[in-house]
């Protein structure tokens, strides 16, 4: 059988269990685990290392071979994780995510990085290891060693649903010694009467006592959740049974705590199929082509709804109420269908803990790192494209942000910082807030530099004004360049790259108190709320989030300044005006004498942190568009984001006001 076709979800899966492997790791850390975290982690690294063998991707294979090993030591109390095993631990879930990546990609692995985390893994093993507080299940091995072991298993349905074999695990606990085999048919039916459907047979083990217990729990390690097990010693003294007493039963144990054994196994498969039912892996260009299916349904249901506006409506009653239901359900599935590309936003913040903490020991620093809203849903292409902005902005709150310890005791604060992440859903937007504890934003020192780069400010700016000036291309008030900061590079970025979403983002700060980072995005990209403008015989979208507000110049509003720079007056200021006709290459309008025409309709819109004016002929109202990818189907338009497809079959393209104001020369108010 080729097995290659199941690569694909090894490797997703596995992806799953190294982050799974890396927040225990950072929870046994930071002191904020239960007893079931280092469970959690070693049955990760055991998934990824069965997959490894099975489909022979050796190196991975030995590496978690290592792994478990040193888990399987402090799961049985035998070692304490202290910093130097975390560290070794998260270097080698960092290596084995580049040894996943170029077995996924058939790339050369690192070979320097695969045997330096293995001489770290082998030093540790081969030390002496630290004991840990004696626990209930160690205590009950020491007290039982010369005692055989008696095995009580009863698969459950769903075990062999899910393609895994009782002689497998049989054969596995032969290979570790002398295997007693006893199958029990008792339940067994007529042959008329067996439901295929249903598991019957159940089998009593046997092995020496000196088979280790972990052998055991590791052969049953992925159907403990599918079947009834019953491990206990086949002797024990008083002292091993009260030791036993006080032990946490194994996974499964419900024959031995008295309930049947065909009610534990449907117990069992009830549970498998609660979580395997509960969702599915399904690829994004799927997801996508749906999403483009619900969209052309939509566009289909606004024609017809356009064409039925002709129609008699008493003689049409049924088929206009037929297109009313329609359009409900129309919308009902689209909300649906969006739902799928929504994830929960702690799909970014999860990379934070560990980047933060080797962040922190770099600089020297204390750092705790809190989260809320991790739930909140965004679109999934929102998600990508917004990491890179919280890795700029996290990584500057702890270097620039935060104090050094001596300094924020000396300050009056506790010496670990605090850098907070949080997400909340605010009407069609969801808003992400970065804050810190440190020292504020140096006014005076940010005008300083602004002054010394010669960049335009206003006489008496407001603390807004000045903060903002951070985001200006090369903007640093750094002394020296660093590996972290100093370069002038990041912050413009964070910037473009929020504003090219569609979105926005603020800082508001207090020396001494803090600064907080607000960052406001649409919650997908999929469908836009926008104006529809008319240009001559041409319909376009403006994105109604960016517009501030829309008017008609009255005599004397538009000048031109600069030979050919047109601006409008809006309450005192003067914003660029652009001709949106010129912009796309359009006949322009004009006056009868031949002249420039006043403009019509002024739409002001913020670009990039600044504002600017669109002049457009009429307002045809604010209506929900699918945003098409015209690069896909065309080529790229400078000023242009997408386009959609309008109730009466026409095209209208979206207009981009962010790379349209790159190209506009702010005008001098004087």
């Amino acid at each position: 059988m080729d097995i290659s076709r199941f690569h694909a979800a090894f490797f997703e899966e596995s992806r799953d269990g190294l982050d799974a492997m890396e927040r225990g790791l950072l929870a046994l850390e930071s002191g904020e685990s239960d007893g079931e975290t280092i469970n959690v982690v070693f049955r990760a690294a055991h998934s990824i290392k069965g997959g490894a063998a099975t489909f022979g991707f050796t190196a991975v294979s030995e590496l978690t071979h290592l792994l478990e090993t040193l888990l399987d030591e402090a799961r049985a109390g035998k070692r304490v994780l202290d910093q130097a095993a975390t560290g070794a631990l998260l270097a080698s879930v960092d290596t084995l995510r580049g040894l996943l990546a170029a077995c996924e990609h058939g790339t050369a692995i690192d070979a320097d990085a695969l045997a330096r985390v293995r001489a770290l893994l082998e030093q540790l093993l081969a030390g002496e290891t630290t004991a840990a507080a004696p626990t209930p299940v160690a205590d009950t091995t020491a007290a039982a060693t010369a005692a055989d072991w008696r095995i009580g298993f009863a698969p459950a349905p769903s075990m062999f649903m899910g393609g895994n074999d009782p002689l497998r695990i049989l054969r596995e606990l032969a290979s570790h010694g002398e295997l007693g085999v006893s199958c029990i048919d008792e339940q067994l039916p007529p042959f008329a009467q067996i439901d295929p459907f249903e598991a019957y047979l159940a089998w009593d083990l046997s092995l020496p006592g000196s088979v280790p217990r972990s052998v055991i729990d590791e052969a049953f390690a992925w159907v403990e959740d599918e079947c009834t097990l019953d491990i206990r010693r086949d002797q024990v003294d008083a002292a091993a049974e009260a030791a036993l007493a006080l032990a946490p039963l194994p996974a499964a144990l419900q024959a031995a705590a008295g309930v049947s054994a065909p009610r534990a196994a449907e117990a069992a498969a009830q549970r498998h199929g609660d979580g395997s039912e509960g969702s599915i892996r399904v690829a994004i260009a799927k997801v996508d082509a749906l999403i483009n299916l619900v969209g052309e349904l939509v566009i289909t249901q606004a024609m017809l709804r356009q064409r039925s506006e002709a129609l008699d409506p008493v003689a049409n009653e049924s088929l206009l109420t037929g297109l009313v239901q329609l359009e409900r359900n129309t919308r009902d599935l689209q909300e649906s269908v969006m739902g799928v590309r929504m994830l929960p936003v702690d799909f970014a913040f999860s990379r934070f803990p560990r980047m933060v903490r080797d962040l922190a020991g770099r600089l020297g620093k204390q750092v705790h790192l809190r989260t809320t809203g991790e739930a909140t849903e965004l679109d999934k292409g929102v998600i990508e494209k917004i990491v890179d902005p919280l890795v700029h902005l996290v990584r500057n709150a702890i270097d620039h942000g935060l104090e050094m310890p001596d300094d924020r005791r000396a300050a009056g604060k506790h010496e670990a910082g605090t850098i907070s992440l949080s997400a909340a859903h605010q009407g069609a937007n969801i808003v992400i807030e970065i804050s810190d504890d440190g020292r504020g934003l140096d006014r005076e020192r940010i005008l300083r530099k602004a002054i010394e780069r010669g960049i335009a400010m206003p006489d008496e700016p407001t603390d807004a004004q000045v903060w903002d000036l951070v985001f200006a291309p090369g903007f640093s008030t750094a002394d020296a360049v660093s590996e972290l900061s100093g370069r002038g590079v990041g912050m413009d970025v964070v910037k473009k790259n929020i504003a090219a979403l569609g979105g926005q983002v603020e800082i508001r700060s207090q020396a001494g108190q803090g600064t907080t980072v607000t960052i406001r995005l649409p919650l997908t990209l999929a469908i836009v709320d926008g104006m529809s403008v008319a240009v001559g015989d041409e319909v376009f979208i403006v994105p109604l989030g960016l517009v501030v507000e829309s008017l008609q110049p009255g005599d004397g509003d538009v000048r031109t300044i600069a030979g050919d720079t047109r601006v409008l007056r809006v309450r005192g200021d003067y914003l660029p005006l652009l001709d949106l006709a010129e912009q796309y290459r359009l006949p322009p309008s004009a006056r009868a004498d031949g002249a420039p025409a006043q403009a019509k309709i002024a739409v002001v819109v913020e670009s990039d942190g600044r504002r600017l004016a669109l002049e457009v002929d009429e307002l045809l109202g604010q209506q929900q568009v699918v945003v098409k990818n015209l690069e896909a189907n065309y080529r790229r338009v400078p000023g242009v984001s997408g386009a959609t497809i309008l109730g009466d079959g026409r095209v209208a393209l979206i207009v981009d006001p962010v790379a349209i104001g790159q190209n506009v020369a702010l005008p001098n108010a004087a």
